[in-house]
């Protein structure tokens, strides 16, 4: 097994470097519009906020959160002396951090622990179902993963690879069969081997599509019968290249999966990683993970902070 797929959790520094390199094209985006005003003194004037706001914009943070971020920034500019060189980064950054700072609903307690990861195709919902199962047994955690993506034999092909290389049993049926009978064998045989931890990987069902919406709530109630108060986590995976439509499926899956967290992928190959604070701000949930590399210990947890300084400070 090559050295990154388990290994022990990273230090602080080296995850703040990492979260610094994925963010570098939202980071370098923003940077390029309101770069001036970071580094130089800022003047609450309308041709500094207009920069200020279209910097954000380009960052895909949403127009509402632009606009509340703007104004924090003209009202702290307005209490103090303008030749105050970093009201913008030091209020963008506060600001940013506190936004995010978001504590969710209680996770509730249960063994196996139970993890369904959701969202659309290509977001990365198996590998981060994977990587987190690395990082789980890298913890010294018993771990069965469960192919529940029934639709796509590229998926559960995938998974297995990463099951076989971690040494964890998969359940995993023929493509095609009925997901939630996934759910249930898997979750009969996290308990039969008294595993801490269950991840299940759910197929990349497309928000709109009604009927696949509802086959992720009898998931869950099939969940439930097995383990109380399964699924004990619901992780929304996002892949930030999308931008905004984030925003929509946020909406859709957490109607019909009650999504608790947020995992934002590939902030690496973007610039509108800022698409975390429109949802943010929209629904609450908190970000549990983000992704800014293609090795297991590229899934960073979240920090609020860090995250923000790695996107303001110059």
């Amino acid at each position: 097994m090559a050295s990154d797929e388990v290994s022990a959790p990273p230090s602080r520094t080296s995850v703040f470097a990492r979260l610094k390199r994925g963010l570098f094209m939202t980071h370098t985006e923003l940077i390029a519009k309101v770069g001036d005003a970071i580094r130089a003194r800022f003047e609450p004037d309308p041709r500094a906020l207009e920069a200020l706001e279209e910097g954000l914009l380009s960052a895909d943070v949403g127009p509402a959160t632009a606009a509340e971020l703007v104004a924090a920034v003209r009202d702290e500019a307005g209490r103090r002396d303008a030749s105050e060189a970093d009201v913008v980064g030091r209020v963008l950054k506060a600001e940013i951090a506190r936004r995010l700072s978001v504590p969710g609903p209680p996770v509730p307690a249960g063994a196996p622990h139970v993890v369904f990861m959701v969202g659309v195709n290509g977001t990365g919902k198996t590998t981060t179902a994977a990587k987190l199962a690395a990082r789980a047994v890298a913890d010294g955690k018993s771990v069965v993963l469960a192919a529940a993506d029934t639709f796509r034999a590229a998926a559960a092909e995938q998974l297995e690879i990463w099951a076989d290389r971690l040494g964890t049993p998969l359940v995993k049926l023929k493509p095609g069969a009925d997901p939630a009978a996934v759910v249930h064998d898997a979750c009969a045989a996290a308990v039969a081997r008294k595993a801490d931890v269950l991840l299940v990987d759910t197929a990349g069902r497309l928000h709109t599509k009604h009927n696949l919406m509802e086959e992720l709530g009898k998931m869950r109630r099939v969940a439930a019968r097995v383990i109380p108060g399964a699924p004990h986590e619901v992780l929304l995976v996002l892949d930030a290249v999308t931008g905004m439509n984030g925003v929509s499926q946020a909406r859709e899956f957490t109607k019909a999966a009650g999504v608790t967290g947020l995992v934002l992928t590939k902030m690496d190959g973007t610039a509108r990683g800022g698409v975390i604070l429109a949802i943010v701000r929209d629904f609450g949930l908190p970000v549990r993970y983000v992704g800014v590399g293609e090795s297991a210990d590229d899934l960073l947890d979240f920090d609020p902070s860090a995250f923000a300084s790695a996107l303001v400070d110059d």
